[in-house]
């Protein structure tokens, strides 16, 4: 079964997500991962689909106990094929039982959060402009435990350390894979909303 293009990715998005600010998550772990599909010489397009459908049934199940198992049933119904509805319940294993074994399923959960505590440190600046985020300022909000105090940083090394060695020998370091989703995330600004135009609402 072939894989769906990024426009009937969106379709999805736009049909399940009314909520801005998921949409915009949704959309930085697809930058994200397009960015790693192509330092690791995957499919970038495929990649970016997975990125930004990984969320798509949290407004209408938002809790652990149903997200992502009735999504990946919805996904299902609607023909999407089963290694991405696969690498979909990976992101949440202790809920669903599936195991991440591909470089795609790890790239994912340590794409996952990190776009929050960017998002949210691009939206504290006067310029909203994601250019503006620098790495200092990031590991300042990092040190702050009240800042954007619902990511788990424990955790987001936790994934990021999986995700190091499953596809970079162990050589992929916490700081530098946050440099790269920021970078990725920076590419795509205007995608995100975040080029500057929210301070001027």
């Amino acid at each position: 079964m072939a894989a769906k293009t990024p426009e009937e990715a969106w379709q999805l998005v736009t049909e399940f997500v009314q909520d801005e600010g998921l949409r915009r998550h949704m959309l930085a772990v697809s930058a994200a991962m397009q960015g790693y599909a192509a330092r690791l010489g995957e499919d970038v397009i495929y990649w970016g689909v997975v990125g930004l459908i990984h969320d798509f049934d949290w407004e209408i199940h938002p809790n652990l106990d149903e997200h992502p198992i009735k999504g990946a049933a919805i996904l299902r119904a609607r023909g999407w094929d089963e290694e991405t509805i696969r690498t979909i319940l990976s992101h949440y294993t202790a809920g669903t039982g599936v195991e991440r074994v591909r470089p795609i399923d790890f790239a994912l959960l340590a794409c996952d959060e990190i776009t929050g505590l960017i998002t949210a440190t691009t939206l504290v600046r006067p310029s909203k402009n994601i250019a503006d985020v620098t790495m200092k300022s990031l590991r300042g909000k990092w040190r702050d435990a009240r800042f954007a105090a619902g990511v788990d940083r424990a955790h987001m090394a936790e994934v990021t350390a999986d995700f190091s060695r499953a596809c970079f020998a162990g050589q992929l370091e916490l700081w530098q894979h946050i440099e790269n989703v920021l970078t990725a995330m920076q590419q795509q600004a205007a995608q995100l909303g975040l080029d500057g135009r929210l301070s001027q609402s």
